[in-house]
């Protein structure tokens, strides 16, 4: 099966499956959804929305989150693992915005990258899910898909990301990484399936047998 017929497939199942998308995070504003993806990391998204409402009660902006010491926001956020440079980074990052962007998310990748705690795929996924630009963020589950459906070789995220972009219609990005995350989560997860069991895998290898080794992000 040719690569355009796999993409084909994958576009057409998602949409079966996940019709309508919500994203992950639970948030009330950009500033609660760039909190929560930089305690997502190596964390489940549902620890997260266990934490934030705490967090987000004590502090939903900038200008109140500046004003929290490290240490209680360390005491909310433990249960997220990495809390020590992750409420660092919470402090660190709400004190520039208030100073340098008068309290708003910026909105462009460059200056997103600059706050502490926020890499590559966390602006990624502020830029879609806040501001609705066509970003593709890739996380692990993205990542090992890829692979599984021949579309990337796994060398790295951001290879991984070059390939799906040059792929896929750039007006599905935002919904279509939302959707082959959760479905990565329910149906092709890290230690089943394998390339072979699920839906995607088996329908657009039907002749495959052996399982697919991927390589980590």
């Amino acid at each position: 099966m040719k690569k355009n017929e796999r993409i084909d497939i994958i576009i057409e199942i998602l949409d079966e499956i996940y019709p309508k998308i919500s994203a992950p995070l639970k948030h009330k504003s950009n500033f609660e959804l760039l909190i929560a993806v930089l305690l997502s990391a190596q964390c489940t998204d549902v620890r997260v929305n266990e934490v934030t409402p705490k967090l987000f009660k004590l502090a939903n902006n900038p200008f109140k989150m500046q004003k929290i010491s490290q240490e209680k926001i360390y005491k909310i956020i433990k249960p997220c693992g990495l809390g020590p440079q992750k409420s660092k980074a919470i402090r660190n990052l709400s004190k520039i915005l208030v100073d340098k962007f008068n309290g708003t998310i910026p909105n462009t990748f460059m200056d997103l990258e600059t706050l502490p705690g926020v890499g590559h795929k966390t602006a990624g996924v502020v830029m879609s899910q806040g501001f609705g630009y066509p970003a593709f963020p890739v996380d692990t589950h993205i990542h090992r898909l890829a692979q599984r459906w021949g579309l990337s070789n796994g060398k790295n995220v951001k290879q991984t990301e070059k390939d799906l972009k040059n792929l896929f219609p750039k007006h599905l990005w935002n919904k279509l990484h939302i959707q082959i995350i959760y479905y990565g989560r329910e149906y092709c997860q890290a230690r089943s399936c394998f390339g072979i069991k699920c839906r995607i895998c088996s329908t657009c290898y039907p002749t495959r047998r052996k399982p697919v080794k991927t390589i980590k992000s």
